[in-house]
C-alpha cells in the first residue's frame, strides 16, 4: 500500500463529514456569488431581476462581504465557548432563511439586510470548519488534509456556478432555491452525523475571550512593517474581487457568447455569464498543484509579486476586448496569477509571524480581505458605472444626440429604454451596442483594475527592498508587545 493511501486511511471519520459539509457550503455560496449575485442585482425588473445601480450593488457586496471577513473574529470566538456542532446548526439556519429573504425582498433596504444577514451566517461558518480539519489532523497528515480542504472548497466552488449558469436563464429563482437545498442539506449531515471536535477551553468567559480577540488584533497592528504589509495586499484584494462585482456584469452587458455557443456545437444561451465566471474556480482544480510545485522553489514574496503580476495581465484581457475566447484566456492567466498568490500569502504570514504568536498573526489574513471587498464594491460602483456602465453610456449617448426618451419607471422598463433608443439611432441592439462600445470605449476600464493590481505587485517589490531588507540592513530586529492572555 502507497504512504498516500496509508495517510488517507489515518484520517478520522469527522474529516470526511467535514469536508462534505464544505463541498455543499461551497456549492451554495458560490452558485449565489460568483457572477449570479452581480447579474440579480443589476438586471433589468422586467427581466425578473432588481435593477440596481453599479453604485447600490457595490455598496450592498462590499458593505456584506467585509462584515463576512472581519467578523470570524468574534464568531470563532463564539464557537469555542458554546460548540462547533450548535454554531454550525444556527449558520445553516441563518443561510436558508437569507437565501429565502433575497429571493423574496425586492427594495435595496430589505435586499441590503438580507444581504448582512446571510454575512452573518457565512461568518458563523467560515471558521469551524477549517478549525475542525485543524483539530483532526496532526503534524503527519495536516500537509496533506488541508491540501484535500482546499481541494473541495475549489470544486464547490466550480460545481455551484457552473449549475447556476445552466439554469438561471430559466429563472432567477433556481439558483435560490438550489442553495437554500444545499444548506438544508448540511443541516442534515451536521444534525447526524457532525461529532463535536474537542475544544481547549482556556477558562475565560465569552465576552472575555472576544475582548482577548480584539486586543490581540490590536497587538499585531502595532508592528507596523505587518500592517503595511496588510494594507498592500488590500490592495491586491481591491483589484482580484473584481472578478465577482465587474466582470460579470461588463460580460453581460457587452459581449456576445452565443458565437462561442456555435462554434462548440451548442445552442445559443448555452454559455452564459456565469459559466465564464465560474472558469476561474475550473481552472485552479485542474493547475493548482502543478502551479504549487513550481512555486515551491520561490520565496513566498516573489511568488505574491509574480503572481499578482500575471493576475493583472489577465485582469486586462478579460476588460478590454469583445472576444470571448480571448476573455476566456484572460481568466485561465488571472487564475493563474491567483494560483500563485494567494496561498503564499497564508505561508507568508506564518514564516513571518512570531513563533509564540503565528495563531495570532494568521488570524489577522482575513482582513485584508474585508478591507479589499470594501475597496471593490467601491471602485465598481461610481467608477465603472462612469466608465463602463452600458445604460449610463446609453443615456450619454441620448443627451448628446438630443433625443427625448422618458426617465425610466415601473411603467417605462429600461427594456422599453433601450428598444426606444434603437429606433432613433435607426440601429438593432448588436449594432448599438458597438457604437457605444466604439464611441465611449467602455473597455477602458481594465486600465483602471489593472492598474491597482500592478500597483500592488510594486508596492510589494518597494516594501521587500526598502522596508524589509533596509531592516536586515540595519540589524534592526523588530520587537513585538506580548499577546494578550
Amino acid at each position: 500500500m502507497s504512504s498516500f493511501a496509508q495517510t488517507l486511511k489515518k484520517f478520522p471519520r469527522l474529516f470526511w463529514i467535514s469536508n462534505l459539509i464544505e463541498l455543499f457550503e461551497r456549492w451554495g455560496w458560490y452558485a449565489f456569488y460568483n457572477g449570479f449575485i452581480a447579474l440579480y442585482l443589476t438586471s433589468p425588473k422586467e427581466d425578473g431581476a432588481l435593477g440596481f445601480t453599479n453604485v447600490e450593488k457595490g455598496t450592498i457586496m462590499g458593505t456584506a462581504s467585509m462584515i463576512l471577513y472581519f467578523l470570524p473574529v468574534i464568531t470563532g470566538a463564539i464557537a469555542d465557548r458554546v460548540g462547533y456542532k450548535k454554531v454550525l446548526i444556527v449558520s445553516f439556519l441563518t443561510y436558508i432563511l437569507s437565501f429565502f429573504m433575497l429571493g423574496r425582498f425586492e427594495t435595496f433596504g430589505s435586499i441590503f439586510a438580507a444581504f448582512i444577514l446571510l454575512a452573518v451566517a457565512g461568518a458563523l461558518f467560515k471558521p469551524l470548519i477549517s478549525g475542525t480539519v485543524a483539530r483532526v489532523t496532526n503534524r503527519e497528515t495536516a500537509s496533506l488534509g488541508f491540501g484535500l480542504f482546499y481541494m473541495v472548497v475549489n470544486i464547490g466552488g466550480f460545481i455551484g456556478p457552473f449549475v447556476a449558469s445552466l439554469l438561471y436563464k430559466e429563472s432567477w429563482d433556481i439558483v435560490f432555491y438550489m442553495s437554500i437545498a444545499a444548506m438544508a442539506l448540511n443541516l442534515i449531515i451536521t444534525l447526524f452525523f457532525y461529532k463535536e471536535p474537542a475544544v481547549t477551553d482556556n477558562g475565560q468567559g465569552f465576552l472575555k475571550n472576544i475582548g482577548i480577540a480584539f486586543r490581540n488584533i490590536g497587538v499585531t497592528l502595532t508592528d507596523w512593517r505587518f500592517l503595511l504589509f496588510l494594507l498592500i495586499i488590500g490592495v491586491f484584494w481591491t483589484a482580484y474581487n473584481q472578478l465577482y462585482y465587474s466582470f460579470p456584469v461588463f460580460l453581460e452587458s457587452w459581449v456576445n457568447l452565443d458565437g462561442m455557443s456555435a462554434s462548440l456545437g451548442l445552442d445559443p444561451g448555452t454559455i452564459t455569464t456565469v459559466t465564464i465566471s465560474s472558469l476561474a474556480s475550473f481552472f485552479i482544480i485542474l493547475f493548482q498543484l502543478i502551479i504549487s510545485s513550481i512555486t515551491a522553489r520561490v520565496k513566498p514574496l516573489n511568488s505574491i509579486m509574480t503572481g499578482i503580476f500575471i493576475l493583472a495581465f489577465g485582469l486586462g484581457m478579460m476588460f478590454a476586448n469583445l472576444n470571448p475566447w480571448i476573455i476566456v484566456l484572460g481568466v485561465l492567466i488571472f487564475g493563474i496569477g491567483e494560483m500563485a498568490s494567494s496561498p503564499k500569502v497564508q505561508e507568508y504570514l506564518g514564516g513571518i509571524a512570531p513563533a509564540d504568536r503565528k495563531a495570532l498573526y494568521m488570524g489577522t489574513a482575513f482582513l485584508p480581505i474585508a478591507l479589499g471587498h470594501i475597496g471593490a464594491g467601491w471602485i465598481s460602483g461610481r467608477p465603472y458605472e462612469k466608465m463602463a456602465d452600458k445604460l449610463y453610456l446609453l443615456k450619454q449617448a441620448v443627451a448628446e444626440k438630443g433625443f427625448d426618451i422618458p426617465a425610466i419607471s415601473d411603467s417605462f422598463t429600461q427594456t422599453d429604454y433601450f428598444n426606444m433608443a434603437q429606433e432613433l439611432f435607426g440601429m438593432n441592439a448588436q449594432e448599438l451596442t458597438r457604437y457605444l462600445w466604439d464611441t465611449y470605449n467602455p473597455s477602458k476600464v481594465w486600465v483602471l483594475f489593472t492598474a491597482i493590481a500592478v500597483a500592488a505587485s510594486i508596492l510589494l517589490y518597494l516594501y521587500d527592498r526598502l522596508i524589509l531588507r533596509g531592516r536586515d540592513a540595519a540589524g534592526n530586529n523588530n520587537t513585538h508587545k506580548s499577546v494578550v492572555n
